[in-house]
């Protein structure tokens, strides 16, 4: 199913294209546009990780920002994948990914299997340099084409805070006595 892709992105990259630091937004939108006809694999967690922080929103906001997203999954090769068990060994069994929440270590898993490369605005992980990790890097702000650029500028009513590229965390309830 993954083929002979070697790019993995994350939540991070993705939310990346919204957030309020113009230069983690420009980084993260240069890089899709870059990558706009290359194949990419994202994890399902992912994905649902991005509509969760996009449904936090204003539906006025939210209704800003779908046209764009829609658009730029129809027009990208993003393959959404699920983890398999190899993914979930690797990032049970690995000690280079202990130290990592549980979301990461099971998305370095996928990486690991797929011999591919995560690219990521997600800080702490970016700086890791003992895993096949690549910071979303700063460049020159690259367009989309046209008709996805003028999406993507009406889109920008959402701008995220870089603390939320670090996704939520659920915290069980307390128990009743």
């Amino acid at each position: 199913m993954t083929g002979d892709i070697k790019i993995v992105i994350d939540a991070a990259a993705f939310l990346g294209m919204h957030a309020v630091d113009d230069t983690t937004r420009g980084a993260c939108k240069s890089f899709f546009a870059r990558h706009l006809h290359d194949g990419v694999l994202m994890s399902l967690e992912h994905v649902g990780w991005c509509d969760d922080v996009i449904w936090g929103h204003p539906r006025v906001v939210q209704d800003a920002y779908y046209p764009f997203m829609d658009a730029l999954h129809t027009e990208m090769d993003i393959r959404r994948v699920g983890y398999e068990e190899a993914d979930i060994q690797a990032a049970l069994g690995s000690t280079a990914l202990q130290d990592l929440p549980i979301r990461e270590r099971l998305l370095m898993g996928l990486v690991l299997r797929c011999g591919a490369m995560l690219h990521t605005a997600y800080p702490e992980l970016a700086a890791r340099r003992d895993l096949p990790v690549v910071p979303v890097a700063p460049a020159g702000e690259q367009p989309f084409p046209e008709h996805l650029e003028r999406l993507y500028q009406a889109s920008l009513a959402l701008r995220i805070p870089i603390e939320h590229l670090r996704g939520r965390v659920c915290t069980p309830e307390p128990s009743s006595p």
